[in-house]
């Protein structure tokens, strides 16, 4: 079982094969920027979390077609609660063609930004951290949580937070200083 103080990976998939190939290694680092990653190893995990969806979705579409209706339905509703996909009549196919911003997109992280509620991915990281962040009145900590669609509208500053009143801005007290 191992000691509860030593954490084991979670990204059993997602860590690259040939890690000193330049096109992935600007690839990664395209997407860390792009998403405020801290590190590769939250990029591998999003990997690997998706390389597992693909990995059911490839075993429900290898089953007879009678037998896998029900199977397929209940995994696209599930997705769809994600937020991974946005139809639940689209055909499982589609899932095969999901990338790792389609996880990346869910992130509480990047859907802080989308919402306005920070300028930048390294603000909306640090908000979160700092814990003026909450999903349905609870506060989060946690950059890399992957909101349900159900709950995406729920996003706001939390109750304690000193921002509920008046959003953070990001150089403006800089900006008139320098005048």
């Amino acid at each position: 079982m191992g000691d509860p103080k030593k954490s084991r990976k979670k990204y059993i998939y997602g860590k690259p094969r040939r890690t000193w190939n330049e096109e992935l290694l600007r690839e990664e680092l395209q997407l860390m920027g792009e998403y405020g990653l801290r590190n590769k190893k939250e990029l591998w995990l999003a990997r690997s979390l998706l390389r597992r969806t693909k990995e059911r979705a490839r075993a429900l579409l290898s089953i007879p077609f009678e037998e896998r209706e029900e199977l397929e339905n209940q995994f696209k509703e599930r997705l769809y609660r994600q937020g991974l996909i946005n139809d639940v009549s689209a055909p499982l196919d589609n899932v095969l063609s999901l990338d790792i911003r389609a996880v990346l997109d869910r992130r509480l992280q990047t859907l802080v930004v989308r919402r306005g509620l920070a300028k930048s991915m390294y603000q909306a990281r640090q908000l979160i951290t700092h814990g003026h962040i909450a999903v349905a009145g609870r506060r989060m900590t946690s950059p890399g949580y992957l909101v349900p669609r159900s709950l995406e509208d729920q996003i706001g500053y939390a109750p304690t937070s000193p921002f509920i009143n008046a959003p953070p801005t990001q150089g403006e007290a800089k900006g008139e200083e320098a005048r």
